[in-house]
């Protein structure tokens, strides 16, 4: 039997997008993955997700109260097959982070053709933002 395929998923802080493209892809994937999730930043280090985003989460049945917000970390890139950014910025810091080798970076919609899921801390859209996040994660269980 192959090795699961391990996936992390980043946004800025760990505490919206990323934890919950993290459950939607577990929800997805089941044991044909390892789903984690980080942040580029370090502000929220050891914190729960947002309580607004956990709430919209809980509407669409996901579940995010055991997750802890954490910093990526150069090993993720040796540890993980791929990394899923939030937006084209996190992409784009990723790319400085990487050893050159290791995972495949790419924006989690880009089985839908690309395109940023906006961060709901700022827009205030933790319902839109949910769905979009588990829309992603259904193409992405398609498409692996």
């Amino acid at each position: 039997m192959p090795h699961p395929i391990r996936i992390l998923c980043v946004c800025l802080g760990n505490i919206c997008r990323s934890p919950a493209a993290e459950a939607a892809l577990r929800a997805e994937l089941g044991p044909r993955a390892v789903i984690d999730s980080a942040g580029t930043g370090d502000w929220h280090v050891g914190n729960p997700p947002y309580g607004p985003m956990q709430e919209a989460a809980g509407r669409l049945g996901l579940d995010l109260g055991d997750q802890r917000a954490r910093q990526v970390r150069r090993g993720d890139f040796a540890r993980f097959d791929l990394i899923l950014a939030m937006d084209g910025g996190t992409l784009a810091d990723l790319a400085t982070m990487t050893p050159g080798r290791g995972a495949r970076l790419a924006r989690y919609l880009e089985p839908l053709g690309g395109g940023d899921v906006p961060d709901p801390y700022f827009t205030r859209d933790f319902d839109g933002a949910c769905a979009l996040i588990v829309q992603g994660a259904r193409a992405w269980a398609a498409e692996l």
